[in-house]
């Protein structure tokens, strides 16, 4: 994927992972934000995508609703033990994200464990748009 697309890097944090997401509109920088956060946990390639799960959060500011975006997907994951090939954002804006996760149940036999992605923190959150261009930054706590 083109980095002038969309899609997600990693930076370094001290003791946890920067995220890195970007895309032409904000609903796939907030598409390929989760996707990075799944990804530490259990890589996407290795995932069929035969179930979904909605996900929604809300919040004042863009930068409070990627950290909880990425919060309510990380909650799934860990309750539901779902992990995840792709996500697509449908709303995003005035306040409120909507998405659909897809992929399945854990499977101990198909899927090797990474990283334990506790959550997503506020710190070096940061939401941005330049040249029809959105990138997001957060930190997950690992």
């Amino acid at each position: 994927m083109s980095a002038d697309a969309a899609g997600y890097d990693y930076f370094d944090v001290e003791a946890d992972v920067g995220i890195h997401a970007w895309g032409p509109n904000l609903a796939d920088a907030f598409a390929h934000a989760a996707v990075a956060a799944f990804a530490l946990s259990v890589d996407p390639a290795d995932v069929e995508p035969v179930e979904r799960r909605e996900v929604r959060a809300q919040a004042e500011s863009r930068e409070e609703l990627l950290v909880n975006w990425i919060n309510e997907c990380l909650y799934v994951h860990e309750i539901e033990g779902f992990v995840v090939r792709r996500v697509e954002v449908d709303a995003c804006d005035g306040g409120m994200v909507h998405g659909v996760l897809h992929g399945e149940e854990f499977d101990q036999r198909r899927h090797r464990p990474g990283t334990i992605v506790k959550a997503a923190t506020f710190h070096q959150v940061a939401v941005s748009e330049s040249r029809g261009r959105f990138d997001v930054r957060l930190v997950v706590d690992i």
